[in-house]
């Protein structure tokens, strides 16, 4: 007799495969991997295995930028603001490092841009949750190139479906989320559009460094309705894109 489980992720599996968008679903520093949260297997188990990314509902995006899904993509089931804290974290990783990104096959239509920012705990990062507070800094960003390829998706798919950023060198050693997103443009005519895909991964940043910056955004509230890059029409707009929130 088959198993139920099995059968059940296995549907599970089918239907995100239909809908087509899409998550991190593997982190690869140095020469450790992390698998990120799969919301179509991982709730299953039990116990559920432990990730360093903050656990989604599923790949579907978040649009309403007051919500604070924008922030990880939590669940609010959770009980708490955002998404719960990961049971785990990525240990000694030094500033400078390198992070890359193994994104879930992205649909061809979905083109946008890609943009990185951290924020460090104040205390143990598996119980931290940032809630509303001005918290972030935008470490790495990708849009739209001069001869009209789009970080997402035609470099990501370049790319074999991987993003890499660097941690910035001289950062100040701590334990920090990782908020990553794809802003998928194709419906971004109007607003709600623009369609938002956050990952929000646990990291502890290692080295001598000093260096952290002084200006921070909120999730939600670093972009609104009316903040450049978020209404854009991708099929009329041949116009320089305007990549959202602060400078890198």
């Amino acid at each position: 007799m088959c198993n139920p489980l099995v059968l059940v992720t296995a549907l599970l599996a089918s239907l995100a495969s239909v809908r087509g968008h899409g998550y991190v679903q593997e982190i690869n520093i140095g020469s450790a991997a992390y698998t990120g949260y799969l919301p179509y297997s991982d709730p299953y188990y039990n116990p559920p295995p432990q990730r360093i990314v903050r656990k989604i509902p599923g790949n579907g995006p978040v649009t309403d930028l007051t919500l604070i899904d924008l922030q990880c993509n939590g669940d609010s089931a959770d009980g708490v603001v955002g998404s719960a804290p990961a049971p785990i974290y990525a240990t000694s990783v030094p500033a400078g490092s390198q992070v890359h990104l193994n994104w879930t096959t992205w649909p061809d239509t979905h083109v946008g841009p890609m943009i990185t920012y951290m924020a460090l705990a104040p205390s143990d990062i598996t119980q931290w949750v940032p809630g509303t507070s001005a918290v972030w800094f935008k470490v790495a960003e990708a849009g739209k190139t001069s001869d009209g390829k789009w970080a997402s998706t035609d470099i990501l798919s370049a790319d074999d479906s991987i993003y890499t950023f660097t941690i910035p060198a001289s950062l100040k050693a701590g334990q920090y989320i990782i908020r990553h997103e794809i802003i998928a443009l194709h419906v971004a005519s109007v607003y709600p559009g623009a369609q938002f895909y956050p990952s929000c991964i646990q990291i502890q940043v290692t080295g001598s460094g000093t260096a952290f910056p002084t200006s921070f955004v909120s999730f939600p509230g670093a972009y609104t309705p009316t903040t450049p890059g978020i209404v854009y029409d991708v099929y009329t707009n041949t116009s320089a894109y305007p990549i959202p929130g602060p400078a890198v």
